[in-house]
C-alpha cells in the first residue's frame, strides 16, 4: 500500500503547509516534555501505582502512543502497527485507573520504543496528507491538534502522579520564577452584556462547540486567584469546622475524611505551615495561588468571604472582554508566551500573584490563564447544539451534575491546550489536581 507521502513524491509536493508545521511543532513539544519528565526516574517509579487515583506512569506512556496510532495512523488510512487486543489493554474506559497496574503492560523500555515507532510513522504519514482537505478529521489539522493536546493533558496527569509519589523523591529543575509586580486592585467590576462562549476554531474540542452568545449581568470578580495566605486565614479561623460555609454534602465528606486543610499542607507546632512538593517539604508561599483544593473547599471559602464562585459564563466574560471580536486569550489573540502566563510545566508550581502584567485581561484581571485551574460554580453539560466529535467518551459521557467545570489551565498545562474557551471538569471532591479558584459576587 502506497503512503500519501509516496504519492505526493511523484508530484514534488512535499513542502509543509501552515497547519502541518503547527502540528509537527506541538507534537514535538509534547514528546520532548515527556522525555524530560521521565529522565532519571527508576523503573520502579515508572511501573508502580503511586495512588489508586492514578495510573502507573508506564501505562500513560503506552496509552498516549496507542491513542496516536488509532487517530493519526489507522483513522487516516495508514496500516495498523498493533492489533485490537493492544487497544483494549490501553483503553481508559475499559480499565479503571485503580486496576491498571494489574494488566500485562509493556515495560518502560518497550513503551518508549512503541511511542517512538508510532511517532515516526505518524510524521511520515502526515507529510503526504492534503493540507486543504475538507474531511472533518483533517480540516485545519483537527485530529493532529487533538492528539497533541491529548499527550500534553496526560503529561499534566503525569505531573500529578509525581506529586503523589512518596517512595521516590522527585526534584525537577524549575525555571526561575518572575519577580511579581506591585498590584493594588483586589476586586474588579466586570461590565455585563453579551459574551460569545465557546469556539469554532480548528483545534477546539467538541465541548467548546458551537460558539454561541449569552447575556451576562454585571458582576464583581477577584483581580487575582485566592492565595495561600488568604486561605490560611480561613483555615485558622475554623473554616473547616463550621457547617455554615459548606454545602451539606461537602461538609459531610470532609468530616468523614478528616480533612482540615488543603492537600499536601502540614501545620507546625510554631504556628507555621509546610507543604509537600514533589517529595520534599517547604514553607508555603503566601503570595502564590492556593492549589490542591477541591470544589467543596473553594465553595466554602467563597461563602465565608461573603462571595461565591463565578459561573463559567462569567469567567469567560472576564477573559474574553467586551470587544466586538472576543479575545482568544485574556490579553488578545497572540498565543501564550512565558511573559503572558505560567504554563508548560517547567516552573513546577504556581508563581506569585502579579507575576505576569502582560497577561491581564481587558478589564485588568490577572492570572486567568496558568498557575492554577479555577473552579467555577457551573456543572458540566453541552452547549446548545452540541454534537459529540469524534467520539462520545471525550465529553458527552461526563455531562451531568456530578462534575464541576474548571477554567484557565494550571502551571502544568501546555499552551496548546489552554484558551479562554477551554473547559475542564472533575468531581467536586478532587484535590490532587492543580486547582485553585477566585471569587465573584453580584454587582448591586
Amino acid at each position: 500500500m502506497r503512503s500519501p507521502l509516496e504519492a505526493r513524491r511523484d508530484t514534488g509536493q512535499l513542502e509543509p503547509r501552515p497547519w502541518k508545521v503547527h502540528a509537527v511543532t506541538e507534537l514535538s513539544a509534547a514528546r520532548s516534555r515527556m522525555l524530560r519528565m521521565l529522565e532519571g526516574l527508576p523503573e520502579d517509579a515508572l511501573t508502580r501505582q503511586h495512588s489508586p487515583l492514578m495510573s502507573p506512569i508506564v501505562w500513560d506512556v503506552a496509552h498516549v502512543a496507542n491513542y496516536e496510532e488509532q487517530w493519526l495512523l489507522r483513522a487516516l488510512g495508514a496500516p495498523a502497527l498493533t492489533d485490537a487486543a493492544f487497544d483494549a489493554l490501553y483503553d481508559a474506559f475499559r480499565n479503571p485507573r485503580a486496576t491498571r497496574s494489574q494488566l500485562p503492560l509493556l515495560s518502560p523500555e518497550q513503551a518508549l520504543a512503541y511511542a517512538a515507532r508510532v511517532r515516526e510513522a505518524s510524521l511520515d504519514w502526515l507529510q503526504g496528507l492534503p493540507e486543504d482537505s475538507d474531511a472533518p478529521l483533517l480540516r485545519g489539522g483537527f485530529v493532529f491538534g487533538m492528539v497533541a493536546q491529548h499527550e500534553q493533558q496526560h503529561l499534566e496527569t503525569l505531573a500529578a502522579t509525581l506529586q503523589l509519589m512518596t517512595r521516590h523523591v522527585y526534584r525537577p529543575a524549575a525555571r526561575p520564577r518572575p519577580r511579581p509586580a506591585r498590584t493594588a486592585a483586589h476586586e474588579l467590576f466586570i461590565p455585563g452584556g453579551p459574551v460569545r462562549l465557546g469556539s469554532d476554531a480548528a483545534w477546539a474540542y467538541d465541548n467548546e462547540r458551537p460558539a454561541h452568545t449569552v447575556d451576562v449581568p454585571p458582576f464583581l470578580l477577584d483581580a487575582h486567584p485566592v492565595t495561600n495566605g488568604d486561605f490560611v486565614v480561613f483555615v485558622e479561623s475554623g473554616g473547616y469546622d463550621d457547617p455554615r460555609w459548606w454545602a451539606p454534602q461537602g461538609f459531610a465528606w470532609i468530616q468523614s475524611q478528616g480533612i482540615r486543610h488543603p492537600l499536601f499542607w502540614e501545620p507546625q507546632e510554631n504556628g507555621t505551615w509546610l507543604r509537600r512538593r514533589f517529595g520534599w517539604w517547604e514553607p508555603i508561599a503566601r503570595d502564590e495561588p492556593v492549589q490542591h483544593v477541591c470544589w467543596y473547599e473553594a465553595d466554602a471559602y467563597a461563602r465565608w468571604a461573603g462571595k461565591r464562585l463565578p459561573t463559567e459564563a462569567e469567567w469567560e466574560k472576564a477573559a474574553a472582554g467586551s470587544d466586538v471580536r472576543p479575545r482568544t486569550y485574556p490579553w488578545g489573540h497572540t498565543p501564550p508566551t512565558a511573559s503572558h502566563a505560567n504554563l508548560g510545566g517547567d516552573m513546577w508550581g504556581p508563581s506569585a500573584i502579579g507575576s505576569y502584567p502582560t497577561g491581564q485581561s481587558a478589564d485588568g484581571v490577572w492570572g486567568l490563564l496558568g498557575d492554577v485551574w479555577e473552579w467555577t460554580s457551573s456543572t458540566f453539560t453541552g452547549y446548545p447544539g452540541f454534537k459529540p466529535y469524534p467520539y462520545r467518551e471525550y465529553s458527552e459521557v461526563f455531562f451531568g451534575a456530578e462534575y464541576r467545570v474548571l477554567r484557565g489551565g494550571a502551571w502544568a498545562s501546555a499552551p496548546v491546550a489552554v484558551r479562554n474557551s477551554f473547559r475542564n471538569w472533575d468531581y467536586p471532591i478532587r484535590r490532587h489536581i492543580f486547582a485553585g479558584f477566585r471569587c465573584a459576587r453580584d454587582a448591586r
